[in-house]
């Protein structure tokens, strides 16, 4: 099997790369790096069946070629972080959505199977946990740019979805849910990276809003094994599922974790979500997700729970 993973050079991306590469698969990278890194893909040159490219995705011609030698695309490819979809929605809106059109259209005129990375984001502000597949989505205001990117990735389901009704393009939605792991960054807001980024250097550790709201965090390679389970599942097409670990933590509790783990002296201080992000910024309360339509139909179960989690990514830094 042949592989194209767009956002390739990505955390998760590259991660999806040495994986299909170790089961002995082709794969095909195209990046930008406007949020990736060479670096993560760095370790891959000059393997057997590894190609990358450095573009953009809308570049059509060229990702028509790519499309056209591979069996499947992981469509991983976005704008990602709260940081960033509040200082650019324009930016997110346009990147998320037409890069799906484009990945879309190309992939159709072969029938290639496409996996589209959508998000627990897509889920607002529901309060209805855990959050299952088929429970309606519940968003906030227009005019508060944080939801921005909630929507833009459901606008990606829609779309995917149609092309699988319309048109009979294989697609696989799948909603990840907080994936942490060495290799991620904090520069756009990511929470792991950066408490225990803080924590080590003995700055202040910033928690945004009161830490009163909780998350579920799920292992890289919990979710890279995953995909690779759906894609070997016919079943799966024309669906949408949760990856994720039900494993759920304040955010607060999550500092005091992390610094305890790293026996830092920072303080923990929490910052206003209005100072952190902006006026009228609103967070998802808990964010936890329901996997047993997943696990019914792979057997999945997520083998790295937050400890050992966070033991990996604090070695992570330190050998940095």
């Amino acid at each position: 099997m042949r592989a194209l993973i767009t956002g390739g050079a990505g955390f998760i991306g590259s991660h999806l790369a040495e994986a299909l590469l170790d089961a002995g698969h082709g794969v095909e990278v195209i990046d930008n790096l406007s949020t990736g890194s060479i670096e993560n893909i760095e370790h891959l040159k000059g393997r057997d069946g590894f190609q990358y490219t450095i573009d953009s995705i809308t570049n059509e011609p060229l990702l028509a070629e790519q499309i056209d030698r591979c069996d499947v695309a992981f469509h991983l490819a976005a704008a990602v972080g709260v940081k960033l979809i509040v200082e650019a929605p324009v930016h997110t809106i346009e990147t998320n959505v037409h890069g799906t059109e484009v990945v879309l259209t190309l992939a159709n005129k072969k029938k290639k199977l496409v996996v589209v990375a959508s998000t627990s984001e897509v889920y607002g502000k529901s309060t209805e946990i855990p959050f299952k597949e088929d429970a309606d989505l519940r968003l906030g205001a227009t005019w508060k740019h944080r939801w921005a990117y909630a929507c833009s990735k459901a606008i990606d389901e829609f779309l995917a979805l149609a092309y699988w009704k319309e048109k009979k393009l294989p697609v696989i939605v799948v909603r990840l849910f907080n994936t942490v792991g060495p290799r991620q960054t904090g520069q756009y807001g990511m929470v792991v990276p950066n408490f225990v980024r803080q924590a080590l250097a003995g700055h202040p550790i910033t928690v945004f809003g009161d830490g009163s709201q909780s998350r579920s965090f799920t292992y890289v390679g919990d979710v890279v094994d995953a995909l690779m389970q759906l894609i070997a599942e016919p079943k799966a097409v024309g669906e949408v599922f949760n990856i994720g670990n039900g494993e759920e933590i304040s955010i607060l509790a999550l500092a005091e974790q992390i610094k305890a783990m790293t026996g830092s002296p920072s303080d923990i201080v929490t910052i206003p979500y209005d100072e952190a992000y902006e006026a009228g910024f609103e967070d998802m309360p808990r964010r936890v997700p329901d996997i047993t339509k997943l696990q019914t139909l792979t057997g999945y179960e997520p083998k790295v729970q937050l400890s050992e989690i966070l033991t990996r990514v604090i070695d992570h830094f330190q050998k940095r």
